[in-house]
């Protein structure tokens, strides 16, 4: 479950999920629900579950410094695992930075431990440690969503299933300690690799490893760049976001024209400026004529 860090407009981003792409709100988490500091919005599709957060006071270190140098984006990976205790030993004594030790929180649904441990840059993992079955609608301090947009039930499905991958780009000569990392702190394994020779364009090229977990459920490319005409993306990415950092997130879709096509006329294809060819033909409105004399 990716988490985003957001500056104060984290329920218009997490509408645009929602309108254009076929998401749901799933829970909340604010004032309204006890929490002082963090304000979250969640929204989930079949088994993709975006965390939308932003700080309620000024002073929050640890997000503000993160917008200063980032921007908006992905700040935290969480991953669900059976050992959370056994995971954060391992880690740390195979040199993993540990930023959260594990702790409990509960409440009348139930009991869930977490902890954080450093990865790239300044991105972060989540342990999410289920203690039995938990019946609420998400996570502890998390209540049902405050607005419901009506309208959302009258669109078609988006058809995204689950996270495919998320990319994590990094500086050159980097991607090999950072998947090493993997392989040693969480006992990933390499799934796949790749080199510039097979990965090109005339003027940008990558090399990537792909590590993924035992069960090959969760796969992380980790991306480098490589040398060629012109800058690579993953450098300029690399540039831009003021070091390395989560470049995308790969959804997986049982119909890929139907989920660019989600909602009115092919508005996601439009927004996110795929090809015209793609989209609906326009839809040519008549204006109804003014009355000489109205009240309004």
């Amino acid at each position: 479950m990716p988490g985003f860090k957001m500056k104060p407009k984290k329920r218009r981003r997490s509408g645009f999920y929602c309108d254009k792409m076929g998401f749901e709100f799933l829970a909340y988490k604010g004032l309204e629900t006890g929490s002082r500091e963090v304000v979250s919005h969640v929204i989930k599709q079949d088994k993709i579950i975006f965390a939308f957060e932003s700080s309620l006071n000024p002073g929050n270190e640890e997000m503000g410094k993160h917008l200063i140098k980032h921007g908006d984006g992905v700040k935290d990976i969480a991953f669900q695992v059976e050992d959370c205790d056994f995971l954060i030993k391992t880690a740390k004594e195979r040199g993993a930075v540990v930023v959260k030790e594990p702790w409990v929180e509960q409440d009348s649904h139930g009991k869930v431990k977490y902890a954080v441990v450093q990865t790239y840059g300044d991105t972060t993992h989540t342990l999410i440690e289920y203690m039995g079955p938990y019946k609420g609608l998400f996570l502890p301090g998390f209540k049902e969503p405050l607005f419901e947009d009506c309208l959302l039930a009258t669109l078609p499905a988006g058809g995204l299933k689950f996270i495919d991958h998320i990319v994590g780009n990094q500086p050159n000569d980097e991607m090999v300690p950072v998947s090493d990392w993997y392989e040693k702190c969480l006992m990933f394994h390499r799934f796949w690799s790749i080199d510039d020779k097979q990965i090109h364009t005339d003027y940008s090229s990558l090399r990537s490893i792909v590590v993924t977990n035992y069960e090959e459920t969760i796969k992380m490319p980790i991306n480098e760049p490589a040398p060629g005409k012109r800058k690579s993306q993953i450098q300029e990415y690399v540039d831009y976001n003021g070091g390395p950092g989560v470049q995308h997130i790969a959804l997986n879709s049982s119909d890929i024209i139907q989920s660019l096509t989600f909602g009115t006329g092919g508005s996601l294809i439009s927004s996110l400026g795929y090809p015209s060819a793609l989209a609906p033909p326009p839809t040519t409105l008549t204006p109804t004529p003014t009355p000489a004399h109205t009240p309004v």
